[in-house]
């Protein structure tokens, strides 16, 4: 197996993106929906079907982020 050097590469920067109080508002409204579904699965309220699914409609709904790379 060859190993070759790779010179002068360089990563690009991110784009900064300042959060705005709407966008911290989802986030945290997003959490705490799922903390509360966390909850009701971990008591069996709901089966893991209905929390997929639930949790889907949250990201929906609120918009965190990082929704798009979410499961």
């Amino acid at each position: 197996m060859e190993v070759q050097r790779i010179e002068n590469f360089k990563i690009p920067n991110a784009v900064a993106h300042e959060i705005t109080q709407e966008e911290l508002q989802k986030e945290y409204d997003y959490y705490r929906a799922q903390k509360v579904l966390e909850t009701m699965f971990m008591f069996g309220m709901i089966s893991v079907d209905e929390f997929h699914k639930i949790s889907a409609v949250n990201r929906k709904t609120f918009s965190p982020f990082l929704s798009e790379i979410m499961p």
